[in-house]
């Protein structure tokens, strides 16, 4: 090689005494020659493939096509698993494993010879859990996601993969379809391997992983099985061995400018509530200081300009199309929306380098900002006594006329009593009234799973009423739709104002004064607190130990991203002793 770098893999195969002679020797049983321990970078591809998520189920041949792009460029790719937390069938939700892959991710970078890292991520919390554990290390790191599915079809139409499923199920709740219509939308919502097609977590994250600067343009939205996914795949294993070479490192990317440009991103394409969390626990990892008043600072009053299910009316398909995310990033900097123009991504140049020459080549699906679907996309932060630390609503996905509302709360204790009574008839409720739904936080669910966009009552639902305020400390899926409070904090399970409130009370939303309040006095919530703590409010999941037990005992409140409270902060690439 022509220049002389430090490798971390050096302290492995670099020296000709005996831990030397083992590592290499070692192996050399998968068949590699002695010339590949010459000094070239060791680039590790983390992998989030598995069967069981199937979104990522196509990352063996995207994992061959990087190898293809380090080995080109002089590097040696080595691939290994890590733990693959996928939102369609783990339970009781990815959200609760997320912290899982993350430590995973971190001690497998920590611990093994290698100098850069790709990352391979898609299905919903793949992304920022191989982020964080990536951030914890801050080694050279670069993204590669899997790319969203084909448009779903069904009845001749475009159906979005999720969204569809929200939509139906209302119907068929409301008496509007049959059961057999509903079951026959299910094989044309997932016609190929990739994340969902909507603008969901996943799309989200994959956008916010473009716009901080993680991964090369236009990674976010080439469909998955599109051959020019495979091209991106390839250039990111070549451009991982410059990136170890210029010892351009995760802390150089990720900066508070990269995020306040993320914020600024999801706003403009209708992104996920999921992101306000995700973002705050990569900024954790890499110890920049990100809080949800960043939200409304940076975010609000950026139009959506994206017109995207569920918000809007088109798919991932339309979208990558139409000139994907560097069109939006142009839409923006051209009207001097971009909050940091010169900040740094992976291929050494500034994000305004990389897109302001973008091509746009549909202005019904990436929108001029002149004519926006939503005026202010910002997520809406809100503040109250029902929530001190903090409540998120997505104003893109939401009814304009119940932005501000006052109604009679319908309170379910926990998810299990939503089910039971949310179907009566004998219900009292009517479309004014506000649902409230407890005890589905990060520690209550446990893992504060995507169930905030509460299904409203049959009764509601068959006057032709589709919206109504709902209130809970869980999360919705980035699929979802509606005016919905989330990620109330502090949680009730951990003796959050949202435990006290009682059926008959009073709520007012006010989401452009950035308003969440219980009509009671400050005296009768402390007394209902104090009464609540002294009673049952103890936080008893019945587990004597295992993970569940120390998710739990550590996991932060929304407001501080639900990390872990011991995995907050950047520890580093420092090499673990060698026991030989």
């Amino acid at each position: 090689m022509s220049k002389k770098i430090n490798l971390r893999s050096t302290a492995w195969f670099g020296t000709s005494d005996k831990n030397g002679f083992m590592y290499r020797s070692w192996m050399k049983n998968q068949g590699i020659p002695d010339h590949e321990f010459d000094g070239r970078p060791i680039i590790g591809i983390c992998n989030t493939w598995s069967e069981l998520t199937p979104c990522n189920s196509h990352f063996r041949k995207i994992a061959e096509h990087v190898k293809k792009g380090v080995l080109e460029a002089g590097g040696y790719p080595v691939e290994f698993p890590v733990f693959s937390n996928g939102e369609s069938n783990l339970r009781p939700t990815a959200m609760f494993t997320r912290n899982l892959a993350s430590m995973d991710v971190e001690e497998a970078i920590r611990g093994n010879p290698i100098d850069g890292v790709v990352l391979l991520t898609g299905c919903d919390k793949t992304t920022p859990a191989l982020l964080m554990g990536a951030a914890s290390c801050d080694i050279p790191t670069i993204v590669v996601t899997g790319g969203p599915m084909l448009n779903g079809k069904h009845k001749g139409k475009d159906i979005g993969a999720g969204t569809i499923v929200w939509q139906m199920n209302e119907d068929l709740k409301a008496g509007k379809i049959t059961l057999n219509e509903f079951l026959s939308a299910e094989s044309g919502m997932s016609r190929s391997v990739g994340t969902c097609n909507t603008m969901g977590t996943a799309s989200t994250m994959a956008c916010m992983a473009e716009a901080l600067g993680t991964s090369l343009p236009h990674n976010a939205a080439i469909p998955a099985v599109d051959s020019r996914r495979y091209v991106l795949a390839h250039l990111s294993g070549s451009r991982i061995v410059d990136m170890v070479k210029e010892d351009l490192r995760l802390s150089h990317i990720l900066t508070k400018e990269a995020f306040e440009n993320a914020i600024k991103v999801n706003a403009a394409i209708g992104g996920s509530t999921n992101a306000v969390i995700h973002l705050k626990a990569i900024a954790g990892r890499i110890g920049v200081d990100l809080n949800l008043e960043d939200w409304s600072r940076v975010g609000r009053g950026m139009p959506t300009i994206v017109d995207l299910q569920p918000s809007g009316r088109f798919l991932m398909e339309e979208f990558y199309y139409s000139g994907g995310l560097p069109a939006v990033i142009r839409r923006m900097g051209e009207a001097n929306l971009l909050p940091h123009p010169k900040a740094l991504t992976v291929n050494g140049k500034s994000i305004w380098d990389n897109c302001h020459n973008s091509p746009i080549y549909n202005d019904e699906v990436i929108r001029k900002i002149e004519n926006p679907i939503n005026k202010d996309g910002g997520m809406c932060i809100l503040h109250g006594n029902l929530a001190p630390k903090g409540a998120v609503l997505k104003p893109s996905a939401a009814t304009p006329e119940l932005m501000k509302h006052r109604g009679r709360a319908v309170v379910f204790e926990d998810f299990d009593d939503y089910k039971a009574k949310i179907d009566d008839p004998n219900l009292d409720v009517d479309e004014t009234c506000i649902l409230v739904l407890k005890n589905v936080g990060p520690k209550g669910y446990p893992g504060m799973a995507e169930v905030g966009n509460m299904g409203l009552p049959p009764k509601i639902l068959a006057k032709g009423v589709t919206d109504m305020v709902r209130i809970s400390d869980a999360r919705m899926s980035g699929t979802a739709y509606g005016t919905v409070v989330l990620h109330v904090a502090p949680e009730a399970m951990a003796g959050g104002p949202l435990a006290a409130v009682k059926n008959g009370d009073f709520i007012e939303l006010d989401a452009y004064a950035g308003k969440l309040n219980l009509e009671i006095t400050d005296e009768e919530l402390t007394l209902r607190l104090q009464h609540l703590k002294e009673s049952s409010n103890e936080i008893n999941n019945n587990i004597s130990g295992g993970y569940r037990n120390l998710y739990i005992n550590h996991v932060l409140q929304a407001d501080e991203g639900c990390d872990f409270d011991f995995l907050v902060g950047c520890r580093g690439s420092d090499i673990p002793r060698h026991s030989h």
